[in-house]
Formats: C-alpha cells, sequence, structure tokens
C-alpha cells in the first residue's frame, strides 16, 4: 500500500482530551513496503515499488514524487475514485507508537491490477500480510519466475488459515509475538516452531529490544539489540526486514545478515524520519553484538550447553563439539582484530 506518513515525536502521549509539545515531525511515504524499497536504494541496491493506486490529488502526487526523489522503480497509479490515504503516527520517548490509518478494502483492491512486470527480474519480492489475499497474485509471479519471497507476516501466524494460505509462497518469513518482545523465550521458540512446521524455509522472530532469533534448516541464531535510546520506533521492523534483505542479496551468512538487520533497526529507532546509518556504520555495530547459536533437530531446540551435556553416544553429542570447535576459532579470530579505535583510526584514513 502506497500513503504518506506524518511522524511526530514527543515525550509523553498527553491524557484525554489535552495536548503535548511535538519535538520534531517528520514525513515520509508508507507503507512496510514502501519503507523497504526505499531503505536499500539508500545502500545502493535498485528497487522497484508494485503499490496501490492513489488519489489524483496533491498527496498523492507528493508520495509519486518522493518514489522518484528516492530511485525507487515503478510506476504510481491516479485515480479520481478516492482520496490518497494517510496515516499519522505519534511516537513517545519510549520508542513507542501509536497509530492513525486510512485503509480500505476499495483501495487495496487497486493492487489486482498493478503491473507486476517488475517481478521477473526481481531477485527477492518483499510482502506485507497487512495488505491481505492481495499479495498472493504477486506472490505467485514471483514463484513463477523462482524468485524468493520475502513475506512480513506479523502477528498473522496465529492465524492458521493465514499461515496455512501464505506458507507454501514463502521463502523467508518475519512474525512478531508480543509475549517475546517482553523476553518470553517459550513463546519465541513456539513461534519458530510453527513456521518451520508450516513449510517456511527461513523464520524469522523479532522481539524488539529483545533482539531476535532466525532459524534456517537446523541453523538457529539469536542476536541481543544493543542499548539505545529510542526516538522513534515507526519503521524498525521495516528497517530490520532491509537490513535482512540487504545481507541476503550480498549473500552473507545467516549470522551476518542478522546482525546487520538487527543493527540497522536499532540504529534507526534513535532518530525520526527515514534515513538510514551508513553500511559501514551499521556493521561496526552489528560487529559488537552478542549472538547465542543453537541447532533445531527432532523438533527440538538445543543450546550448546545443553549439547555438550549429553551422553558421547548420543549422535547429538557431535553437534555439540562441531559448534564449540567454530565458536572457539570465531573468538580466537575476533581476539587478533584490532581495537575499536584503531579501526575507526582506519576508517577516518581510508575516508580522507
Amino acid at each position: 500500500m502506497l500513503t504518506p506518513v506524518y511522524i511526530m515525536a514527543l515525550d509523553k502521549l498527553p491524557k484525554h482530551n489535552t495536548g503535548a509539545i511535538v519535538r520534531e515531525v517528520s514525513e515520509f511515504v508508507y507503507d512496510d513496503a514502501a519503507i523497504v524499497a526505499c531503505i536499500l536504494r539508500q545502500w545502493g541496491v535498485e528497487t522497484g515499488m508494485i503499490g496501490t493506486a492513489v488519489g489524483d490529488d496533491l498527496l498523492g502526487h507528493h508520495v509519486a514524487q518522493q518514489l522518484k526523489d528516492w530511485g525507487v522503480q515503478g510506476e504510481v497509479r491516479f485515480t479520481k475514485k478516492y482520496k490518497t490515504p494517510l496515516e499519522v503516527d505519534v511516537s513517545d520517548k519510549t520508542g513507542a507508537r501509536t497509530y492513525f490509518w486510512q485503509r480500505s478494502q476499495e483501495i487495496l483492491s487497486t493492487l489486482a491490477s498493478a503491473d507486476l512486470s517488475l517481478i521477473r527480474s526481481a531477485r527477492v519480492l518483499y510482502v506485507d500480510w497487512y495488505d491481505g489475499d492481495q499479495i498472493i497474485r504477486a506472490m505467485d509471479e514471483a514463484n513463477r519466475h523462482n524468485v524468493p519471497v520475502f513475506l512480513n507476516i506479523e502477528h498473522g501466524h496465529r492465524v492458521p488459515e493465514i499461515l496455512k494460505r501464505y506458507a507454501g509462497r514463502v521463502t523467508i518469513c518475519q512474525a512478531v509475538t508480543d509475549a517475546a518482545q517482553i523476553g518470553r523465550k517459550r513463546s519465541m521458540l513456539a513461534v519458530a516452531k510453527r513456521l518451520l512446521k508450516a513449510g517456511i524455509q527461513t523464520a524469522i522472530i523479532t522481539m524488539a529490544s529483545q533482539g531476535c532469533l532466525v532459524v534456517q534448516g537446523e541453523e538457529i541464531v539469536r542476536v541481543y539489540a544493543p542499548k539505545v535510546k529510542a526516538v522513534d520506533g515507526s519503521g524498525a521492523g521495516a528497517t530490520f526486514s532491509s537490513g535482512f534483505i540487504y545481507g541476503y542479496l550480498n549473500e552473507w551468512s545467516l549470522e551476518e545478515s542478522v546482525r546487520f538487520a538487527i543493527a540497522a533497526a536499532s540504529l534507526k529507532v534513535t532518530h525520526s524520519g527515514l534515513t538510514m546509518a551508513p553500511v559501514k556504520e551499521i556493521e561496526s555495530v552489528a560487529s559488537r553484538l552478542r549472538v547465542q547459536r543453537m541447532i533445531y533437530r527432532d523438533d527440538q531446540f538445543y543450546t550448546l550447553k545443553k549439547l555438550l551435556s549429553m551422553p558421547k553416544n548420543n549422535p547429538l553429542f557431535a553437534e555439540g563439539v562441531k559448534f564449540a570447535s567454530l565458536a572457539t576459532q570465531k573468538l580466537q579470530f575476533k581476539r587478533r582484530l584490532p581495537s575499536n579505535r584503531s579501526l575507526r583510526d582506519q576508517v577516518r584514513k581510508k575516508t580522507v
């Protein structure tokens, strides 16, 4: 969906029928697919947007111009049947947001006539479950051309019919659970297992300040988010998606992609607006994040400590030894790296 958004950052939401001073106002183009397209452009990736029609009005033409300014490919269609929808978000200093949006089936139905030709030459297709079954047509087109599909299913995994309808068309799936966001590990693992059983190849569970968990085959990577001062949480999930897709397109390892995604999303919430930190800055933050590695086998999740505590005749014990060896090698490599200060000095010299 294409819509302009206004983000108002303030210290605290006011009580009913009172007001509050707004510290900062920013505007850009929404929804998540448009955010992903604009963010990836800032990191040098060619992107295109297949969106809903917008009203043939001032706001609609403003959205089209914003996408053009960002360098996002794709046709923006105008209609006189309705006005361009608008979204207004209010963010407090904790990073929490309250949003007000206009979204109708009439608007979403314009996706049925959108030109899908951009998909044929794409390396990945991003879709958002909030757009309902209108995304199925695009996913099927991607499947026909062997283009991987990244689905942001958010809380939609809780509805079995939705998960069943989308899972067979998806390669990578990003989900969220409120319980996991406050650190409940069982909830995080339960959602991951649900996605895997549905046939998802790569299951991503985002957990806000708690970081995220990603499962791909038997490999599990848990990355913890750094502590930052949150200013505006709008677009954080889409920024994570962008970061993971960036790593995917560059054929990074699973851990590298997850690290980059968490670092990018964490830096995003420290300011309002859609301007992203440079790749080098994100990589610097990503390199210092805490990581936990696990393994998924026989419908169970195993940590390294649990694997090594098993009897030696258990076939999984060998996996634990292998994991421990890899972890030791990575630790030794990190110890040989120069300090953060010397790294910054080297970056400065190269920049100059």
